[in-house]
């Protein structure tokens, strides 16, 4: 399933450029002047794993499909925006289509790129944002809460749910927080949050866009950012945009000598992948065979017959078992036949939890 990205922020802080280098394409318009970015673009990529290409080098695999990643490049965002500033009622609702939200933070000084607001302050920018974010969910709870409370005192059960639950979130907007602290207390409230689809519950990956000096180590803008996530309980990343978009057009052998040169161990792409995924607990599992090679995401805690829906929904309702075979030991004893001979290939049933890494092969009947 992979996972879908928003990336937000103020304009001119870089979103555009890291998104067309992300996608490797030039589809986001990137210019100098606010509100260059007029429809959302988006675009789709491969999930870079390096365990994929060794377990299709093991078994001959003719195709290599990776896990896909959704990137969404919305407008920037400008004080105000709840209330219709600049571009914003439109743009506020593209947000609310993303499982994420990858806000990209200006990190650098560059006296030829304008600031909308005059000044280089990540922090300031990110609760400028957040601010508009949480207007707008206040605004839309305003309406909601007190019409649930209305049906619930008339005996509607999911009223009841939904007064309590959106009842908690609205109290934290009014102090000043962002929705995503309300803890839902069962199932049902935990489904009526995820419907609201509230601005302000979504996760926030905060992407520190630097010069290409600090790439390597940050900077004094980028330790002021991960002070501000840590505080949060979200995720931070370093990347330059610049050398993302440089990297754009180079083969694998030439891209390792260049980051290496920028004292780079990865892309900006990988770090940003690495942390959505701890961020949304996602986890890896693959399909292999002659044919094909093939990476597949599921939520943290998915049960075999989970995984089996991500291929095909008659796979998950026809579910019997799955052969199962951890990574290392498929690639350590050199294959399938191997693991099976070594009493390595498992078969388990519809309460197995998948494991990042697990090779499945599904056994179903419909």
């Amino acid at each position: 399933m992979g996972f879908r990205c928003g990336i937000v922020g103020l304009p001119n802080v870089g979103k555009s450029t890291l998104f067309n280098a992300l996608t490797e394409t030039q589809a986001a318009q990137a210019a100098n002047y606010p509100f260059c970015t007029i429809e959302p673009n988006v675009g789709q990529v491969g999930v870079p794993d390096p365990r994929l290409d060794k377990l299709a080098e093991i078994a001959g695999s003719q195709k290599i499909i990776p896990t896909q990643l959704g990137f969404v490049d919305i407008a920037g965002l400008v004080r105000g925006a709840s209330k219709g500033e600049g571009l914003g009622n439109q743009f506020l609702g593209n947000i609310r289509e993303v499982d994420a939200i990858v806000h990209v933070l200006r990190c650098f000084e560059d006296d030829d790129i304008q600031h909308v607001e005059n000044k280089v302050d990540p922090v300031s920018d990110a609760d400028t944002v957040e601010t508009e974010l949480m207007l707008s969910d206040l605004e839309s709870l305003e309406k909601r809460v007190p019409a649930a409370q209305k049906k619930a005192t008339q005996g509607d059960k999911e009223a009841k749910v939904a007064a309590s639950v959106l009842g908690q979130a609205l109290e934290l907007l009014r102090e000043g927080k962002p929705a995503r602290l309300t803890v839902p207390k069962d199932e049902d409230e935990a489904r009526v949050f995820a419907q609201a689809q509230l601005l302000t519950a979504k996760p926030v990956l905060y992407v520190c866009n630097v010069d290409e000096e600090s790439a390597a180590t940050g900077n004094a803008f980028s330790e002021k950012v991960f002070a501000k996530a840590k505080a949060e309980g979200a995720n931070a990343v370093i990347v330059s945009a610049a050398i993302e978009a440089d990297l754009v057009g180079m083969d694998p052998a030439e891209r390792i000598e260049f980051l290496g040169e920028l004292g780079l161990h990865e892309t900006g792409l990988a770090r940003i992948i690495r942390s959505g995924y701890e961020l949304l607990h996602l986890l890896t599992y693959f399909t292999v065979g002659p044919k094909e090679a093939r990476a597949w995401t599921v939520h943290a805690g998915a049960k075999a017959p989970d995984a089996a829906g991500e291929i095909h929904s008659d796979m998950q309702r026809g579910f019997i078992r799955a052969e199962t075979m951890a990574f290392d030991d498929f690639v350590s004893l050199g294959g399938e036949t191997a693991c099976r001979d070594a009493g390595k290939l498992r078969q388990e049933g519809k309460e197995y939890v998948v494991k990042d890494g697990d090779i499945l092969h599904f056994k179903f009947n419909v």
